[in-house]
């Protein structure tokens, strides 16, 4: 799964039904308003609640900064 890839347009949360964020690093998708980390196995969404991991404060503002930075590296292009 990549940054352009469609089909994060029409991905969301299974619990919120928001919208979510690629991590390539982790090869994870990322709910920043749940705090849960979703992973991403051979290309597959694992998007089942159970799925989730929640992530702890630190991590969560380091992902959410990394967020930003991406949106805008792409805004800039």
């Amino acid at each position: 799964m990549t940054p352009e890839d469609p089909l994060l347009k029409i991905l969301a949360c299974p619990l919120d039904k928001g919208p979510l964020h690629l991590l390539t690093a982790e090869e994870a998708l990322y709910n920043p308003r749940l705090r849960l980390r979703y992973p991403v196995l051979e290309g597959i969404p694992q998007l089942l609640p159970s799925s989730g991991e929640q992530v702890a404060d630190e991590e969560h503002a380091d992902l959410v900064r990394r967020i930003e930075a991406a949106k805008e590296t792409k805004e800039a292009r």
